[in-house]
């Protein structure tokens, strides 16, 4: 019974609702609108940017330039950096138990993959918390590729007598394969100092990049009263808009870090448990 909203406006209320830790109430003062008018076009301009953007703005593009990026930095033959982080949500109303975290709070998991400027080349987002960091990556999609060798090109270089596949950088929560590698644990000597201060200088990337992403779209550090099925969606947008504005050269201001570092405090991310297997080609990689 009223003229529709435009859709410049539909945009400007998404935006801002992401961008913003503000109630549907205070978005919908913000522009004129009902707070039951916020949340659907919120969610119509998160399913729009999914559905015609992910594929083509969430995507690996040069690994050349990656890995000369990475190497750059102190480490050869790297096509990325992965990590996981915590969004909160409030308790879903089914399987609940399931999304507690060990900080106590419910949240949903965020993995990515991301290159030498911070940029997701891959996402993994929804899974339930039982699982642990390591058992969630083992049932992604980008370890099975990593696995089967065709996510990277087939660019291997010979490090003593073995030869390297393109790796990527986690931290002890992740297995040791031979296209994943990780920091010593224990007691260390200068060689495998080094290593480790290498490997944390370049996977710095991936928390600089969790760090921005959560700057600049606010919503994600609050705990969000979406669905379990649409909020994957809406972190996933996020992270869309997130390569849009690093790709795009989109200046990131300091309050913005100074914002999410005050609601983040609400929310601290959970210790990860340490993997301790690992294959005997990755070990020989590794300490070559």
């Amino acid at each position: 019974m009223r003229a529709a909203l435009t859709v410049h406006k539909q945009v400007a209320i998404a935006l801002w609702k992401l961008a913003t830790p503000d109630s549907y109430r205070s978005v919908g003062n913000q522009f004129g609108v009902g707070k039951s008018t916020v949340g659907v076009p919120a969610m119509q301009v998160a399913n729009a940017i999914i559905e015609l953007l992910l594929s083509k703005v969430v995507t690996l593009g040069n690994v050349q330039v990656i890995l000369d990026g990475f190497a750059a930095m102190g480490f050869p033959n790297c096509g990325g950096a992965i990590d996981g982080t915590h969004i909160p949500i409030l308790g879903p109303d089914h399987q609940g138990s399931q999304y507690i975290n060990r900080k106590g709070y419910f949240s949903m998991v965020l993995h990515a993959l991301v290159d030498h400027k911070g940029r997701f080349t891959n996402i993994n987002v929804g899974w339930p918390l039982k699982l642990r960091d390591a058992r969630i990556f083992k049932n992604s999609g980008l370890f099975k590729w990593l696995q089967e060798g065709i996510y990277f090109p087939d660019q291997k270089i010979t490090v003593g007598d073995v030869e390297m596949p393109i790796v990527i950088l986690g931290d002890p929560a992740y297995p040791l394969m031979p296209w994943l590698m990780k920091p010593y644990t224990g007691t260390l000597d200068s060689s495998k100092e080094l290593f480790n201060c290498r490997l944390s200088k370049c996977r710095m990337v991936v928390e600089c990049a969790y760090g921005c992403l959560k700057g600049r779209w606010c919503s994600l550090l609050t705990r969000s009263d979406l669905s379990k099925t649409n909020i994957p969606i809406v972190i996933a947008a996020c992270c869309v808009l997130h390569n849009l504005c690093e790709s795009k050269g989109e200046m990131f201001m300091a309050g913005w870090e100074v914002e999410a570092n005050r609601l983040a405090t609400e929310y601290a991310q959970p210790d990860t448990r340490a993997v301790r297997r690992a294959q005997q080609e990755a070990v020989r990689i590794r300490e070559l």
